[in-house]
C-alpha cells in the first residue's frame, strides 16, 4: 500500500507563470559534495531498464498520469514531464492520506533519486527522461533549515496546493519542494525545470484523469 501511495502522482510545480516554471538552469555547476550531471547520469544509467528501476524498489504512479504543463493551467509550449516512478522508502513516506500523504524524507542524493521520469513509446516502452528528488517542507524546516534545498546552485521548486484552483499542485501530498534533471532529454527550458518541450505525452494510454478531488481537500 505504501508503495502504490508513494508512487502516486508526484511532481509539477507551483511557480506563479509560464515564464517561471521554464526557467531552469543551462549550465550547471556542483556545489561542495555535489556530484556533476555525468556522475547522476553514470549511476542512473541502469534505470534506462524500467524493470531494473521495478527491482530496486521504484513503483510507477498507480494512476498512470503522465503529467503534462497543460493539464496542470500552464502553456501547453512549456511541454510535459512523463510518467513517475518513486521509491517510497527514499521518500520516507510515514503516512497514508488522511487527507494527504506525509513524510520525514529530506533525501537529496541524485546518485540515487527518489523519483525517475519515463516518456511513454509509440511501442508501449518506456524511456527514462529525467530524474528528480523530493523533499517534505515541514521535516525539512524541523530539521532546522531556513533555506530551501538546492542542487548546483538552484533551490528547489515549491509544491503546495492551492485550494482555489481546480487541480491539487501538491498531488496528495503534504507542501514539499522538489527538482527535476533532465540528463536523458535535452530540455529547452533548462536542465532543471519542471517541464519539458521536447517530450510528449501524446503516446500515452489508460491513464487516469488528473484532476481535483475535493474529497482530498
Amino acid at each position: 500500500m505504501i508503495v502504490a501511495i508513494a508512487a502516486a502522482a508526484i511532481s509539477t510545480t507551483t511557480a506563479a507563470s509560464g515564464e517561471e516554471i521554464a526557467g531552469g538552469a543551462a549550465a550547471s555547476s556542483p556545489g561542495p559534495g555535489e556530484p556533476t550531471l555525468a556522475e547522476v547520469r553514470a549511476e542512473t544509467e541502469r534505470f534506462r531498464d524500467v524493470n531494473v528501476a521495478l527491482a530496486e524498489g521504484y513503483a510507477r504512479d498507480p494512476l498512470n498520469l503522465c503529467d503534462t504543463a497543460e493539464m496542470m493551467g500552464y502553456p501547453a509550449k512549456l511541454g510535459a514531464m512523463g510518467i513517475h516512478f518513486a521509491h517510497p522508502d527514499l521518500l520516507g513516506i510515514s503516512a497514508l492520506p488522511n487527507p494527504r500523504v506525509d513524510g520525514d524524507g529530506m533525501h537529496t542524493d541524485f546518485l540515487k533519486p527518489s523519483i525517475l521520469i519515463y516518456e511513454p513509446q509509440a511501442d508501449g516502452s518506456l524511456e527514462l527522461v529525467a530524474v528528480e528528488n523530493l523533499v517534505f517542507a515541514r521535516a525539512w524546516k524541523e530539521a532546522g533549515h531556513d533555506a530551501l534545498p538546492t542542487f548546483h546552485g538552484v533551490p528547489y521548486d515549491t509544491m503546495a496546493d492551492n485550494p482555489a484552483t481546480p487541480v491539487d499542485e501538491a498531488h496528495f501530498f503534504e507542501p514539499h519542494y522538489d527538482r527535476h534533471v533532465w540528463i536523458y532529454r535535452d530540455n529547452p527550458n533548462g536542465a532543471f525545470a519542471p517541464f519539458n518541450p521536447a517530450v510528449t505525452c501524446e503516446h500515452h494510454r489508460n491513464g487516469a484523469e488528473h484532476q481535483h478531488q475535493a474529497s482530498a481537500k
